[in-house]
């Protein structure tokens, strides 16, 4: 079936070039007007393989909810096109993914450029010598065909853009945690066939107005293995950007800003997680660079700083393979290893001064929205000193166990570890084993739906030491191994992209049963004949809150709930359990 699909491209290569044997991209024919269709896209690919065969391959990894085949290109020299030869010959692996957001599309055409400079014209020929390259040209295929001039009302071009969501209106730069987009299912298999030392995330900005056609992120220090934070201070702060600035650009680290109003006011950390590409990479202990150009300058100016970019990250990587190879080794190593991991972070109360080359802009009020309207004068450029908050430091951190064991009933969040590439067995008998779980209670979730789930927002949460029976089948996830990291960020209940935040264990919030008003009323006046201390209690609940003592449900409920009759159900009990490497030896 792959080779007829692969077949059929070539019936769609004369739409996308005037000549055969023109290697023209399509953007570049149309003085980038426009970015081709997905099959264009693969049509110019395929040409390209057939080409430099030696040096390129193409293959597809997914397919799309609406049928459409996702594709890699993978390119290096000497054959070693595979995850086992990139890994026999030493080389670390750069995965570079266009069109996760494909309005955002400049990484597609950069990429087809980039790919034809190396393996065909000889532009190029040297840039990975000792490394391996994994093209995705389009990440949200089915999102890149829904195409119309009205998706990216914010960006200058090209003329007609994809759309943010993938088929099922899913975010894939939301899902790397959850992973409930088949896309991301298939993006998730293909990490773990290919264990990248380097994700590099291709996107276009929001926002204000600014000198810069390129700015980037890459997660703070205090969220890395310290030897992933050393490479990407040396690569992006040593190499990478200075370079790419001597080809003419200007780069600077991702603004968000204090206040979108007025940017004199500074910037800061935007806050990314597991739920986005570099903050997935970094629980996996790889280096991560996130990508985005200026969504106001012209769209071939655009996609020559993305060209731009990744041929100097590539450059780097491959004048010094062993660097990074050395540095994912060691993450791996350094991660199982640490008995404390941070799962939130907060800003540092320490600024930085930072000079913000912007252009001049306005403030009025406007009297259509009642708020600011701020208007930008690109032609007026000018710089502002402000002060930069990006820097982060862990603020909770949890113990690591020894092994996180998940009854086998919980087969949602087991599914989960597979789609992660985390290392587990299961029991092959009933274990009693003494555990620490937590007690969740007082659960508030939020008001509407985010990318199709109603994340639980707030919950209280203390640790219990128990002595539990799980069944046979259940899983037992060891920490000694790499994606101990991972395991940490699916299970603890305060990690804001937990298994538990996302919704996956909301029915234990959910008593199952009930007492009647007329038997609750009996037990209450019971309860109270025995326990002086819970009459002060009620009373001053129903002194204190209005809308208790306004409920007759919620004052019986009172009673009910400090009963064993609703203590026997188990609500709250987080069914992930903690276990020392001790009682590993009971889990058989």
């Amino acid at each position: 079936m792959r080779r007829l699909f692969l077949l059929s491209l070539l019936a769609v290569t004369s739409m996308t070039l005037d000549a055969k044997d023109s290697w023209t991209t399509p953007a570049e024919a149309s003085a980038f007007r426009t970015t081709p269709s997905y099959d264009e896209t693969l049509a110019y690919l395929h040409r390209l393989v057939q080409a430099a065969p030696d040096r390129l391959r193409l293959e597809q990894f997914g397919t799309t909810p609406e049928g459409r085949p996702m594709m890699i290109v993978v390119a290096g020299e000497n054959g070693d096109l595979t995850p086992e030869r990139a890994r026999a010959a030493g080389k670390p692996v750069v995965l570079l993914q266009a069109g996760i957001h494909p309005g955002e599309i400049e990484g597609k055409d950069a990429g087809l450029m980039l790919l034809r400079d190396y393996a065909v014209t000889g532009k190029l020929p040297h840039l990975l010598d000792r490394a391996i390259l994994v093209f995705i040209p389009v990440f949200s295929v089915d999102g890149h065909e829904n195409s119309s001039p009205y998706h990216r009302i914010n960006q200058n071009g090209p003329e007609s853009m994809g759309f943010r969501g993938q088929s099922q209106y899913l975010n894939l730069n939301r899902d790397y945690v959850k992973a409930d987009a088949p896309e991301m299912r298939a993006w998730l298999k293909l990490w773990n066939t290919w264990t990248p030392d380097l994700l590099v995330d291709i996107h276009t900005t929001d926002g204000a107005d600014y000198q810069y056609d390129l700015t980037w992120y890459a997660e703070d220090a205090h969220k890395l293995p310290p030897s992933i934070a050393a490479w990407q201070k040396a690569a992006y702060d040593g190499y990478v950007m200075p370079h790419y600035e001597k080809l003419g650009h200007l780069a600077a680290i991702y603004l968000e800003f204090k206040d979108g109003r007025d940017m004199t006011k500074g910037i800061q950390n935007f806050g990314s997680g597991p739920r986005f590409s570099t903050g997935y990479a970094a629980i996996q202990n790889r280096a991560g660079l996130l990508i985005e150009t200026h969504m106001l300058k012209p769209y071939d100016v655009r996609v020559r700083a993305t060209y731009d970019v990744v041929r100097t990250v590539l450059d780097y990587v491959s004048s010094q393979p062993a660097a990074l190879r050395d540095a994912s080794r060691e993450a791996d190593a350094w991660i199982v290893k640490q008995a404390r991991l941070p799962v939130t972070y907060k800003a540092s109360p320490e600024s930085t001064p930072f000079v913000l080359k912007g252009v001049a802009f306005t403030q009025e009020h406007s009297d259509i929205s009642g708020d600011t309207w701020v208007r930008y004068d690109p032609k007026v450029r000018k710089d502002y000193p402000v002060q930069n908050w990006n820097a982060l430091e862990p603020d909770q951190s949890v113990n690591v166990p020894g092994a996180y064991v998940i009854p086998a009933q919980w087969t949602d969040a087991i599914e989960r570890l597979d789609a992660h590439g985390v290392r587990y067995t299961r029991t092959t008998a009933p274990a009693k084993i003494e555990v620490t779980r937590y007690q969740l209670d007082d659960p508030v979730w939020a008001s509407k739906s985010f990318e199709r789930h109603l994340m639980l927002r707030d919950v209280k949460q203390r640790e219990v030491h128990d002595t539990v029976t799980v069944p046979v089948g259940s899983v037992v996830v060891p920490m000694d191994q790499r994606a101990a990291n991972v395991a940490v960020n699916l299970l603890e209940p305060q990690a804001p992209d937990s298994l538990l935040r996302w919704g996956y264990f909301n029915a234990v919030f959910e008593p199952k049963e009930y007492g009647e008003p007329r038997v609750v009323e009996a037990l209450a006046r019971d309860m109270l004949a025995k326990d002086p201390g819970l009459r002060r209690e009620f009373d001053e609940r129903v002194k204190n809150d209005p809308a208790f003592a306004a409920s007759a449900s919620a004052r019986l409920m009172f009673f009910f709930q400090r009963s064993p009759w609703y203590s026997a159900q188990g609500v709250g009990a987080y069914p992930v359990l903690k276990v020392a490497v001790g009682a590993l030896k009971d889990l058989r």
